[in-house]
């Protein structure tokens, strides 16, 4: 997958709408460049954005792993840590990251988390984010609910939240996540990225195939195992006969 354009809106320390578009130059023909910018700046909001539109889930969130801890929101209300919504910008009521990217198929498509508080007042309580997966190509095609998102996601992109967390898109300190993964996940990680995974599908056929001929070798050698041959008498009597 390639991502090829992103939109951000009221997203952390970003204000208003945000468009980065990795089509247009001076991106196009960077081959790499460099995200800077002083603390606060929003360089995390950026790649926060890539994950939430794409997975709706980001990095930074996962590391506050205890869900007890709690803080306060609009109207006595109460939002755990490591809550991505928490990524909405103070005093906004409405935020959104968008991502167009082309999928393994060689389609453009147009991934989408949105978040807003209840009547996009500041003040509303905060309502459930949701997710989008269309197709500017196929207007027709449109993905929602968390399960269908999820696995057109992961279909569209050949990579899940995890795969994508540790290849395409590295958070700080998560280059070790990979380095100490299982042999397991390494291997089907770096098959995706590779493209090899038909080598493990050709082992996993040889193997199936030899199982199955060495069933047949064994029915064999049970049927010779049955049969009684003559012995040099019976033989000589047969001849003569």
């Amino acid at each position: 997958m390639k991502i090829l354009r992103l939109e951000l809106f009221n997203l952390a320390s970003l204000e208003g709408q945000y468009v980065i578009d990795f089509t247009s130059e001076p991106l196009a023909s960077a081959g790499v460049f460099a995200i800077t910018g002083p603390t606060g700046a929003g360089k995390s909001t950026i790649l926060d954005g890539i994950c939430l539109a794409l997975y709706g889930n980001a990095p930074r969130y996962n590391n506050w792993r205890d869900g007890s801890v709690k803080i306060a929101d609009q109207q006595n209300n109460e939002v755990a840590t490591h809550d991505v919504r928490n990524i909405l910008r103070k005093g906004a009521g409405k935020g959104y990251a968008e991502v167009d990217f082309q999928g393994v198929d060689q389609v453009r498509y147009q991934a989408k988390w949105e978040v807003r508080r209840a009547r996009e007042q500041a003040t509303g309580a905060l309502q459930a984010s949701k997710n989008q997966l269309t197709c500017p190509g196929n207007p027709s095609y449109i993905v929602t609910g968390a399960s269908d998102f999820k696995a057109a996601i992961e279909a569209k992109t050949g990579l899940n939240y995890e795969q994508f967390t540790r290849s395409v898109l590295l958070a700080q300190g998560d280059f070790t996540a990979f380095l100490k993964a299982s042999s397991a996940d390494k291997a089907a990680l770096l098959e995706k990225l590779s493209g090899t995974g038909i080598y493990s599908t050709i082992s996993m056929k040889i193997f199936s195939r030899f199982r199955e001929e060495e069933g047949k070798l064994r029915q064999l050698a049970a049927q010779l195992e049955r049969i009684q041959l003559l012995n040099e008498q019976d033989r000589h009597d047969l001849e003569q006969s």
